[in-house]
């Protein structure tokens, strides 16, 4: 892909990596896991560089309060991210697509925080001049980087799908799943029911990847899984950087509960669906 086609720079690095033949035996099986690694690495830069960000201003930014810092340091978050966003697409590090998928999540993660936390799902501590209704916008960022990791290992990683489901269940799926987050303050929570719903959508579908030459697969259900594991893992980091609190945690830090982990599980839906809309589905080729 050239440059007037949108293609990212690492496309470039990419058909290197994947052209060096390491050989057999041992060293491939290190050649391939290596490269795994640094594919997903690259997938992860928006949210890894954004979490990052998170426990070091933690750690070593100047209390606005106690030494009159010139900007709070959720505003800086907020600059940052958009920092890191503009340089991506400057660098060509990521594509105007994948861009547009950050802005949807950006605001479709906005909407929600406003309602969490006035119906007091959690709270944000400290003060910032760069927010809506009480939430920081640092905040989307955190919804977008999920988007923006799913739609870059989805052009990384070549997806392919067998027995992929009809696309407007996938739709009627995600719009129940993102209206349960709200519905559930006022009515029943229906989260068991869109667990089955999911299950029942999804359990033939088969994800296949290629890391290196040859295409492998997984249950797609097993991979929303693990990637909902992994965003546990990255909140429990942003918890501690006290980027927000849940109840219970504003005298001091513990471990998000695991209840979580299943409303990440659902939201890797609705983030899996909205990628979907620029993301190709493809099926797989007999020589994968």
């Amino acid at each position: 892909m050239n440059q007037r086609s949108g293609a990212s720079r690492f496309q470039q690095i990419r058909a290197r990596l994947e052209a060096f033949d390491p050989g057999t035996g041992w060293r491939l099986l290190i050649y391939e896991f290596l490269l795994f690694g640094f594919k997903q690495g690259w997938a992860c830069l928006f949210g890894g560089l954004l979490l990052a960000l998170l426990l070091a201003t933690h750690l070593f930014y100047l209390d606005t309060d106690l030494f009159g810092a010139p900007l709070a340091r959720y505003d800086f978050l907020t600059l940052a991210a958009l920092g890191i966003q503009i340089g991506m697409l400057a660098f060509r590090l990521e594509t105007w697509d994948e861009a547009k998928v950050i802005l949807i999540f950006h605001i479709v993660g906005t909407v929600m925080e406003i309602f969490k936390t006035y119906a007091g799902s959690w709270v944000y501590p400290e003060p910032a001049l760069l927010k809506i209704a009480g939430v920081p916008l640092f905040s989307g960022f955190m919804y977008a980087s999920v988007g923006s990791y799913i739609a870059r290992v989805w052009r990384i990683f070549d997806f392919c799908f067998e027995h992929y489901p009809p696309r407007w269940t996938t739709w009627l799926l995600a719009g129940a799943i993102y209206a349960n987050f709200f519905l559930h303050h006022y009515w029943i929570d229906l989260r068991w029911l869109l667990f089955a719903a999911t299950a029942l959508i999804f359990w033939r579908t088969s994800v296949y990847f290629r890391n290196f030459r040859v295409h492998r697969w997984m249950p797609l259900l097993l991979g929303f899984g693990l990637v909902a594991l992994f965003i546990w893992f990255a909140e429990n980091i942003a918890t501690f950087a006290n980027a927000w609190n849940y109840p219970g945690q504003e005298i001091a830090w513990k471990p998000v509960s695991l209840a979580k982990y299943g409303s990440w599980y659902l939201l890797m839906i609705i983030s899996f669906v909205l990628v979907a809309l620029v993301q190709p589905i493809r099926r797989p080729g007999p020589t994968r």
